[in-house]
């Protein structure tokens, strides 16, 4: 296994954005782009693919272990910093807002109306043979 898998799995598992592994690598004094960060999780036959060396791997593990623990001053809750990644990596469309309008539970479903079903007084289609049946003899003859 490659120190980018190693980058890759750890990056889907916690959640992470490359903006915020640049943070993270930030936190102990390693600077990188997004774009040089975007090219160790490309495909490896990929023109712009780039190794990701030890020294990177390295400095993103320090960092990771600040970015989720804190430090001696400020500690942190692990769990609760992957559960505010999890929050932001989901979609908008699917996070639960205080605004959003909730159904109406107040109808009741009437299930009295019997439902028409879809193919109403059809019958199969009989087949149509389209070759006639033919008795083949292959030039023997039987008695």
């Amino acid at each position: 296994m490659t120190n980018n898998d190693i980058f890759k799995k750890l990056r889907v598992a916690l959640m992470l954005r490359d903006d915020q592994i640049e943070e993270i690598l930030k936190l102990v004094d390693f600077r990188m782009s997004k774009g040089e960060i975007g090219n160790f999780f490309r495909n490896a036959d990929h023109p712009k693919y780039v190794e990701c060396g030890d020294q990177v791997l390295r400095n993103f593990l320090n960092g990771l272990v600040i970015h989720l623990r804190g430090t001696k001053e400020e500690p942190k809750i692990p769990m609760e910093v992957i559960a505010k990644h999890k929050s932001e990596a989901q979609p908008k469309e699917f996070k639960k807002s205080e605004g959003a309008p909730k159904p109406d539970t107040s109808k009741k479903p009437d299930f009295k109306k019997k439902p028409t079903p879809k193919y109403k007084d059809k019958k199969p289609a009989k087949k149509i043979e389209i070759v006639e049946k033919v008795a083949f003899k292959n030039g023997k003859n039987k008695k």
